[in-house]
């Protein structure tokens, strides 16, 4: 095909973009990209807000009557970031509605500071699936281990989830036996297991990103050669892992009452070493009934120069893993780089989260009372 996105949907894969802001919605760039370049879902992170909300003016109406009102900075969050998803929402739902309720997804995270308590990650959860009150949308859940039962339990009330922050294969085990628990508890419940979705969010480049600096301290040929081998085996390999689960009996009695598989996305696919091709970690990981989160920059280097091939997840398996096993044996601990990763990716979404919030009480402190709002 001569439109690389084009041939990457025809794949089976689900091109979502990885960014949302105000602007993005004013603008109608949001809505352009859905028409133009096949993007059928939305990912947001505290990170991606924090970018958003203090860059430009688009959220100074809504600025100013937060700070009339006398609302405080996590309420006024919760506003601002609750306003734009649902608002994507709505550009995406006829995407939505067109799949069947696969695509036309946007996620929104709950506060990052309680990824480590699940009571109180439901009750986020259920009170931004109220807020924002579409069903085209996605709670996400850290992948921590204290977050497992929360995703479970959030399925289970009929709250669709994202679960994020995926480093390692045996947490992705986890996560899949948190989704079919949590779509059993649902069946019994009596909710419809057709509307119900959910994503596992296996994080790519970040991984690359930790070995090869490991690698280089080894200095060795051998590990000069397994750079930036990494991401990619991890990735292949927790989809070998999905081949398996969604196969088993279990599944399949899931799948007759009406659930869908909780389909594997690609999440940080922007390549953070300058010298490795931009498109390595989607070119890389195309495979049908997958989805791959991409920042605009990455979709657009995909648009322009992507080479999609049929497949290159199947069929790799035996390989990439030896490319773990040479790591262990070079001294690579898996284990330790996964969780130094998740640490790392909540310890980053908690510190955006509270800057924005720093930021947003000095803001609302600043409106002049009697200013009008433009």
């Amino acid at each position: 095909m001569s439109d690389p996105l084009a041939a990457l949907s025809a794949r089976g894969v689900s091109i979502w973009l990885d960014d949302l802001s105000r602007e993005r919605l004013v603008s109608g760039s949001l809505a352009d990209l859905v028409a133009d370049k096949h993007v059928v879902g939305v990912t947001t992170n505290p990170t991606i807000f924090a970018k958003a909300i203090t860059a430009g003016d688009a959220y100074n109406p809504q600025l100013h009557d937060l700070s009339v009102r006398g609302v405080e900075a996590e309420e006024a969050l919760r506003a601002l970031t609750t306003f734009d998803v649902r608002a994507a929402c709505d550009v995406l739902r006829p995407v939505h509605d067109a799949t069947n309720g696969v695509d036309g997804r946007v996620s929104i995270e709950v506060d990052p500071r309680l990824a480590h308590d699940p009571e109180a990650t439901i009750a986020e959860a259920r009170a931004l699936w109220w807020l924002v009150d579409r069903p085209n949308l996605f709670i996400k859940i850290p992948a921590v281990r204290q977050g497992l039962p929360a995703i479970a339990a959030c399925l289970a009330e009929g709250i669709s989830i994202n679960v994020t922050l995926i480093f390692s294969l045996s947490r992705y085990d986890a996560v899949i036996d948190a989704f079919l628990d949590g779509m059993e508890r649902a069946r019994q419940a009596g909710h419809d297991l057709s509307s119900l979705g959910s994503v596992a969010s296996f994080f790519v480049s970040r991984l690359d990103a930790e070995v090869d600096a490991r690698l280089d301290k080894i200095g060795t040929a051998e590990a000069a050669e397994l750079r930036g081998r990494a991401a990619l085996a991890n990735a292949r390999l927790a989809y070998q892992h999905y081949e398996q689960v969604f196969s088993s009996r279990r599944w399949e009695a899931l799948r007759d009452a009406g659930a869908r598989p909780q389909r594997p996305l690609w999440a940080s696919t922007s390549t953070k070493d300058p010298a490795s091709p931009d498109t390595r970690y989607v070119v890389g990981l195309v495979t049908a009934g997958v989805v791959n989160t991409m920042p605009e920059a990455t979709l657009r280097a995909v648009g322009d120069h992507g080479q999609v091939p049929t497949d290159s997840v199947r069929g790799h398996y035996a390989e990439e893993q030896q490319v773990l096993n040479r790591l262990q044996a070079l001294g690579i601990d898996y284990d330790d780089v996964v969780q130094k990763l998740e640490d790392e990716g909540v310890a980053a979404f908690e510190a955006s989260w509270d800057r924005l919030r720093e930021q947003l009480s000095a803001t609302l402190r600043a409106q002049p009372a009697g200013q009008h709002r433009s």
